[in-house]
């Protein structure tokens, strides 16, 4: 609690004063009946009425206290906090492509690896809102922007290769179709974040084509190229056979393509080598594009004065009754 005009309690000083002034005031005040001599009255006692006369000027004391504290504005303080934060918008760009399922990305594959690094970005990016886009022969959102990071990490959790249902790799589709979610997006800054083993072969729409037009928006592109350098093996179900795991050719990856992507947009393109080497880049990517926050404290004050008004108002209404009625003195 404070005081908003606290030198306005100088003047309880004065109360002690008026108390000693009423006292001595009542020692010299001349007798309105003058007497020969106060023995015929000496087994007389006060009455009860005189005993309480004390309670007037102790009364009109309070009232003139309290109306003191009144006009010096007591008041309560509830500090408050306000957090403000430039928050990034970012799209997850997955390929779910049959070529993901290449085993060089411990323990499982290189999409196993993408959809666990990834959900542990989006646990740490708590006040941004984030999106995801999967493809391969053809994209489409999976999740559009929000800040509800459950739901965010829900669908990464139902996130399957082969889900599109038409195999290939539409990297310039899937661009354009995390672009359109970002363009018109608030937030401090556009990103997108892609991760792809493979070259575009499907989908109208050309890569480079796709990324300028996102850059002239204001999106940066931090592609990222997963798999190992001389090609891996993935798993293919053979009718007769079973489940063979055949080599893939290392010019799969379009390493070129990714680069020219990023550098369209002022982003960035990494190679990922293993699930080790793909954490460290969403790492990089993480502490790139930091998010802002801004704390504004500040506190807000409920006035009081009424707490202390309101009981001087009634006791100066006693202290009246008491003197003009109940406690009446003969002059």
């Amino acid at each position: 609690m404070r005081f908003a005009s606290p030198l306005f309690l100088l003047l309880l000083a004065v109360i002690p004063l008026m108390l000693w002034q009423e006292r001595r005031r009542k020692k010299i005040k001349e007798p309105a009946i003058l007497f020969s001599g106060h023995k015929p009255f000496g087994g007389i006692n006060p009455s009860p009425r005189a005993k309480l006369l004390f309670l007037i000027p102790l009364a009109r004391a309070l009232a003139i206290a309290l109306f003191i504290i009144a006009l010096a504005r007591p008041q309560a303080g509830q500090k408050n906090e306000e957090i403000y934060n430039q928050a990034i918008d970012i799209m997850l760009v997955l390929d779910t492509s049959t070529s993901m399922r290449a085993i060089d990305f411990k323990p499982a594959n290189r999409f196993e690896a993408a959809r666990k690094t990834a959900i542990e970005f989006v646990k740490g990016r708590r006040l941004d809102r984030i999106g995801i886009v999967v493809f391969s022969g053809l994209a489409y959102t999976q999740c559009p922007l929000t800040s509800d990071h459950d739901a965010v990490l829900n669908f990464l959790n139902e996130a399957s290769i082969g889900m599109t249902e038409i195999d290939g790799t539409a990297i310039g589709s899937a661009i354009a179709t995390a672009a359109n979610r970002l363009k018109d997006s608030t937030g401090k800054s556009k990103v997108m974040i892609l991760v792809t083993d493979g070259r575009n072969n499907m989908g109208e729409i050309d890569p480079l084509t796709a990324s300028q037009a996102a850059g002239a928006v204001g999106i940066k592109i931090y592609s990222i190229g997963a798999g190992q350098p001389g090609g891996a093996l993935y798993p293919v179900d053979d009718p007769l056979w079973g489940r063979q795991y055949v080599k893939m050719p290392e010019q799969e990856l379009d390493e070129s393509t990714l680069a020219k992507i990023a550098e369209a947009t002022g982003g960035r393109y990494f190679r990922a080598t293993d699930s080790e080497s793909l954490q460290r880049i969403f790492k990089q990517i993480d502490e790139m594009e930091k998010t802002e926050i801004k704390t504004v404290k500040y506190t807000s004050y409920n006035e009081l004065y009424g707490y202390a008004l309101w009981p001087g108002i009634i006791l100066l209404g006693l202290e009246l009754l008491l003197s003009t009625a109940i406690l009446r003195k003969i002059p």
